[in-house]
């Protein structure tokens, strides 16, 4: 008996291919993986300490669950026409919205992994350097983005300003957006849409914690929630 054991183990393991192992996810029916990633969204503002904090903490996070979200960070702001470089006020000043402008880009034109450390090393210099010129090529160059010759760059301005028009658009639709999901506070946590942390001084409303462990169990509560209703066992 223990011999044909055996025999299927060995020939279910062969079966699951290179890379798998027992209890990883199988394809559903049309070849589809269970594998629905929970949306976690940061309302900041690039040069305020609390989303500085906001993002320390967030750090720890995806260092943990990262295969799990789908992160994105979305900037509080004040349309303003007669604003002359980015149509934008920001409550840190122009430095600020040339930091939002160059997190934008490197958000859309690299993969997480990249303009998360980006945005870490910006944060690493120290609020008060934030969006300044060689702060961004700097943290570029740390991080491997090509500044002036990639998309990153032409986006915000190759010589590091912020100021390149299609991340001012960006910016602007950025803070645009913030406004119409209610976001004031810097910053602001989202997980699957809901809001569950404020950190703004200190950390308020946050009825599921605020420390890393406490994100952490949110998001893997939210995963096995959105991955069984995808399965169709929920």
């Amino acid at each position: 008996m223990q011999i044909k054991a055996l025999t299927v183990v060995l020939a279910t393991l062969f079966a699951l291919g290179p890379g798998q192992a027992l209890g990883a996810q199988v394809p559903m029916s049309g070849g589809r993986l269970a594998d629905t990633k929970v949306p976690v969204l940061l309302g900041v503002m690039s040069a305020c300490p609390d989303a500085l904090v906001c993002e320390s903490v967030f750090n720890h996070v995806i260092q943990r669950v990262g295969d799990k979200v789908d992160l994105s960070l979305t900037f509080i702001g004040t349309p303003n026409a007669s604003e002359p470089d980015f149509g934008v006020t920001c409550m840190h000043g122009a430095v600020e919205c040339a930091g939002n402008v160059q997190e934008l880009c490197a958000m859309k034109y690299t993969e997480r992994s990249m303009w998360w450390r980006f945005i870490q090393c910006q944060n690493f210099k120290g609020r008060d350097e934030v969006g300044k010129p060689e702060t961004a090529l700097k943290c570029a160059k740390a991080v491997d983005i090509d500044w002036e010759n990639s998309d990153v760059g032409q986006c915000a301005g190759t010589d590091g300003s912020g100021k390149g028009e299609e991340g001012v658009q960006l910016l602007l639709e950025s803070v645009k957006n913030t406004t119409n999901l209610g976001i004031e506070k810097s910053c602001t946590v989202l997980i699957s849409g809901k809001q569950v942390c404020i950190r703004d001084g200190t950390w308020k409303a946050c009825e599921g914690g605020h420390a890393p462990e406490d994100f952490i169990r949110q998001i893997n509560e939210e995963y096995t929630r959105l991955n069984t209703a995808s399965s169709g066992m929920e």
